[in-house]
């Protein structure tokens, strides 16, 4: 299945470091985190937990769920928390779904349906497209997708500052550009008249180019 921006991302039942979880049901109403790894026990995958795990305080504020992935069982990533907690000085206390069958890593289109249906016997790099990173907003649409190689650590605050546009985005007529960080002007959609941006922004806006206009952050 390949899965673009504003699909539905597909629901599955699936065991994890919590028990089992029905995806859509486990998202509820809020906005939903979901990461993927190639193997336990790997070098990045370990700084990556960890890291995110130091960091769920601020995806909770932003009612933000984080699960993670990896093709290993259950009990492989409970044994491997110990070793990411001993790393990064974080113990993530969110799941980790046991995708032993391979079955959610092939419903998102990280592995071909070619690999199979067992993670025995396969190595990271036989896996190594299973890195990538969903978000998922409310209504069940991926808001974002991105793919990382094995070599390359996630920035989990760049994935804080996609999080913060998406949701001021959804809220209000505007758009965020390059390099924005919380608080700072955004840009009024093209969509919207400046007969409607009056009302909507009646402290006024900075025409830059006919097509861009800067306004204050409304939140």
């Amino acid at each position: 299945m390949v899965l673009r921006i504003n699909d539905i991302a597909p629901d599955f039942t699936a065991q994890t470091t919590h028990g089992e979880i029905k995806f859509h049901d486990w998202l509820a109403d809020g906005w939903g985190i979901l990461f993927s790894h190639p193997k336990d026990f790997t070098p990045v995958c370990t700084t990556e937990l960890g890291a995110l795990a130091g960091l769920e305080d601020e995806f909770a504020k932003r009612n933000v769920k984080v699960i993670g992935l990896s093709v290993d069982p259950a009990d492989d990533h409970r044994e491997w928390l110990s070793d990411i907690e001993d790393v990064t000085g974080n113990r993530p206390e969110y799941p980790i779904i046991a995708d032993t069958d391979l079955a959610v890593a092939r419903l998102y289109d990280m592995l071909p349906a070619a690999a199979g249906d067992s993670s025995a016997g396969r190595t990271a790099v036989d896996n190594q497209t299973v890195r990538v990173v969903f978000v998922v907003g409310p209504d069940r649409r991926i808001k974002l997708q991105m793919a990382y190689p094995m070599s390359t650590g996630r920035n989990f605050a760049e994935l804080l500052r996609v999080i913060d546009s998406l949701q001021l985005t959804a809220s209000h007529k505007v758009a965020t550009p390059a390099d924005w960080q919380k608080g700072e002007d955004v840009i009024i959609l093209s969509s919207v008249s400046d007969d409607e941006a009056a009302d909507l922004f009646p402290a006024g806006w900075d025409r830059v180019k006919p097509y861009l206009r800067k306004v204050s952050d409304p939140s």
